[in-house]
């Protein structure tokens, strides 16, 4: 029994260093997709400027070889090795084997694309609004960022728009429903995925066409939804009674996980799903800005529950803590909007807080997304704004 316990656990310390291992090549190829995707676009701007009769836009452009002119750094992984150990008979229990760690190092190649340093970036004392964008939308409910250029939005209507960095509009997108989509997000290969109430679907847009990804049983209805860093789709959902709610991890159109209860049988989320905001942290947290209890509830990646936070006290905060939306940066701080006390609260990964984002004359803020300079991006519900702030150094 000695024995098998130990080979057990060996079993297991392997199992997840394959799964270290894929997920490291899988942000490899996801990093050359996401380049590929990038000079695809550019390609077809290119091609534009080409077929236009204005000027401007070929004074304007911008060379972008030098950029793509790398690759990513090329990632060697060190596979773990046995290492028999003596026989000691007194404790036999201990001996068989040992494995060494997952070791893993980037090689720099000639084509190499210049990555961030992993140093930590800290807060700044005051943070900067950057820019606001106006999309028009009475209500303005999601963002999220598509690459460091362009952002996709929605809100109280059933089109989907697209802007630049600098506030116009690139693109607008109408749903098949009559109702606005319950969320939105862009999957790892840059295109957008909407979650559809009224038909109860998380839908793809691809090269302008809508294709059905997945369709939830009549009990449950869509909430939010969020990519992670494997590709995976994580959607938040509730009952039509309003008494249950649920977070679902799928791999395209086929579910993986159910995180519903915690180890004592208890609901980890409030039943109605009003709002519900989702995202990945970079240590595989899932993290949950949950309205209605008022708090952010944050899982591992095996579902079980690792801390809640339900505010900071404050006497410049007079409102209940009511979290709407959430996101996670580079340095695995979470940050949660706190739409009734017109502020962003800023926590560690463990839950501690930070700091907040109180200035930049925020107003109702509700979804969140950070880009990847770590650049935030905020919706003001009720002005149908998206401000862009650097809280960074």
């Amino acid at each position: 029994r000695e024995i098998d316990i130990v080979i057990n656990k060996m079993k297991t310390e392997l199992s997840e260093i394959k799964e270290k291992h894929r997920d490291i090549l899988q942000k490899h190829l996801n990093e050359i997709k996401m380049i590929q995707f990038l000079i695809k676009e550019t390609l077809q701007t290119i091609r534009k400027i080409e077929k236009s009769t204005e000027v401007s836009s070929t004074i304007e452009y911008s060379s972008k070889i030098r950029e793509f002119s790398k690759f990513p750094p090329k990632v060697q992984v060190s596979l773990p090795t046995f290492i028999p150990k003596p026989i000691d008979h007194e404790k036999l229990y201990s001996l068989l084997r040992e494995t060494t760690p997952l070791s893993t190092a980037t090689e720099e190649n000639v084509l190499s694309l210049n990555q961030p340093k992993t140093s930590v970036k800290e807060l700044l004392d005051e943070p900067d609004l950057i820019t606001k964008i106006q999309t028009g939308y009475k209500t303005l409910s999601h963002v999220t960022c598509l690459n460091e250029d362009r952002i996709w939005t929605s809100g109280e209507i059933n089109d989907i728009k697209c802007f630049n960095i600098k506030g116009s509009l690139v693109r607008t997108f109408k749903i098949k429903s009559e109702e606005w989509p319950n969320s939105i997000a862009v999957d790892i290969n840059g295109d957008l995925l909407y979650a559809d109430g009224t038909t109860r679907t998380v839908n793809i847009v691809k090269n302008g066409q809508i294709e059905e990804l997945i369709t939830l049983p009549e009990e449950w209805t869509p909430n939010n939804l969020c990519v992670t860093s494997t590709g995976d789709l994580l959607l938040t959902m509730f009952s039509d009674d309003r008494t249950k709610s649920k977070v679902v991890r799928y791999s395209g159109s086929t579910e993986k996980q159910t995180i519903q209860f915690d180890d004592e049988g208890k609901s980890l989320y409030s039943g109605n799903g009003y709002t519900k905001y989702i995202t990945e942290n970079r240590n595989h947290d899932i993290c949950v800005a949950d309205c209605e209890a008022e708090a952010v509830v944050v899982v591992n990646q095996d579902g079980k529950l690792r801390w809640r936070y339900t505010g900071h006290p404050s006497v410049t905060k007079n409102e209940p803590f009511e979290p709407w939306g959430i996101t996670t940066d580079s340095q695995s701080r979470i940050l949660t909007a706190d739409s009734d006390n017109h502020c962003i609260h800023i926590l560690d990964q463990n839950g501690q807080f930070l700091r907040y984002i109180d200035n930049c004359d925020l107003e109702d803020p509700t979804c969140l997304c950070v880009d990847n300079n770590d650049n935030l991006f905020v919706c003001e519900f009720e002005k149908g704004n998206v401000k862009k702030i650097k809280y960074l150094k």
